[in-house]
C-alpha cells in the first residue's frame, strides 16, 4: 500500500476545502437556526487554516469549494431533500448572492481557486477535475463540511476520477460525532487515508 508520505510528498497534491460557508458553519446560519449542531466547526477552523498555511508555504494549490444554489440549479427533489430530519426540507440553503453562501472566516487570496458546486460532490458537473488535471494534481487532501455528506461524496468521486485521497480527520466536521466517525471509517475502508492536520502539514513541509 502507498504511504501517506508518498501520497502527499512524492506526488503533487492539493488542498480541497468543502462548503466552509455561513449557512453551514455560523451560529446564525441556516443550519444552526434549524437546530443542527454546528459546535464542531469551532474546533476544525484552526486546523483548516493550518493546512492552508502549509499548502501555501509548500506551493500546493488551495481550492475552495463553494455550494451555490439558484433557480438555474433548482429541482423539486433537490430543494425538498431532508435537512437532518426526514420531515424538514433543505430549502434556501446557500442561495446565490446571500450572506449564507459566503465563505465562513477563511479568506481566499490571489493564489487560491474558488469552484462553485450545486450538489453534494465537488466533482458533479463542476470544473474541479479539469482544474486538478491542468495543475498535474495526483492526490487531494480534503477538509470541510459535512464529513458524512459533501466531504464523503467528494472523496468517493475523487478516487473514482483517479486521485489518491487523504481526509483531514480533525479538519472535517459533521452535525453529530457518530456521523463523522462513520464517514471517516468509510473513507478508511474504501477510498483512501485519514490523517491528522499535523501529519498532513508535516508531509508538505518536509
Amino acid at each position: 500500500m502507498i504511504s501517506l508520505g508518498e501520497m502527499l510528498g512524492l506526488r503533487k497534491s492539493a488542498l480541497i476545502i468543502v462548503d466552509v460557508q455561513n449557512d453551514f458553519c455560523h451560529p446564525e446560519g441556516l443550519f444552526a437556526k434549524k437546530g443542527l449542531d454546528v459546535g464542531a466547526v469551532t474546533e476544525i477552523m484552526p486546523n483548516i487554516q493550518r493546512l492552508i498555511d502549509a499548502a501555501h508555504a509548500s506551493g500546493r494549490p488551495v481550492i475552495y469549494i463553494q455550494n451555490v444554489e439558484d433557480e438555474s440549479t433548482d429541482a423539486e427533489a433537490w430543494l425538498m431533500r431532508p435537512d437532518g430530519d426526514e420531515n424538514t426540507p433543505n430549502e434556501n440553503v446557500t442561495r446565490r448572492g446571500t450572506w449564507g453562501a459566503q465563505i465562513y472566516q477563511l479568506k481566499p487570496d490571489e493564489r487560491d481557486i474558488v469552484i462553485e458546486k450545486h450538489r453534494f460532490s465537488a466533482f458533479h458537473n463542476t470544473r474541479l477535475d479539469t482544474v486538478l488535471r491542468s495543475l498535474g494534481v495526483q492526490t487531494v487532501a480534503v477538509t470541510g463540511l459535512s464529513t458524512n455528506v459533501c466531504v464523503m461524496n467528494t472523496a468517493f468521486n475523487a478516487v473514482m476520477y483517479g486521485y489518491h485521497v487523504v481526509l483531514a480527520q480533525d479538519g472535517c466536521a459533521a452535525w453529530s460525532k457518530p456521523a463523522h466517525d462513520f464517514a471517516m471509517n468509510n473513507i478508511r475502508l474504501f477510498v483512501g487515508k485519514t490523517a491528522n492536520t499535523e501529519d498532513i502539514a508535516a508531509c508538505w513541509e518536509s
